[in-house]
């Protein structure tokens, strides 16, 4: 199954950035997503092959719309809330 992700051998996305960026971070937000997921995989709330399923998985609009952090963001919501840990839509406002 292809997914929005997927998009060897396609055409019409344009030229890669190639540039080289040395910061991670671009927002401290940023850091603190990555911080989140990393303890969030310790503590065994999800693993690893749960979190890209969940990337995988934005609509396609929002996945392309999404920076590299909103979409690791949207997987932790999305995996919080699939696993009782957070009600559905407790961080819609947030």
């Amino acid at each position: 199954m292809a997914r929005i992700n997927d998009v060897g051998g396609m055409t019409g996305f344009g030229a890669i950035d190639m540039s080289d960026d040395a910061e991670p971070f671009h927002a401290d937000w940023e850091a603190r997503v990555f911080a989140l997921q990393r303890a969030l995989l310790v503590k065994k709330v999800f693993n690893l092959d749960e979190f890209r399923d969940a990337v995988e998985t934005m609509p396609p609009a929002d996945y392309l719309a999404a920076s590299y952090y909103e979409r690791w963001f949207h997987a932790i919501r999305t995996l919080l809330e699939r696993k009782g840990v957070l009600a559905e839509g407790a961080l819609d406002h947030a």
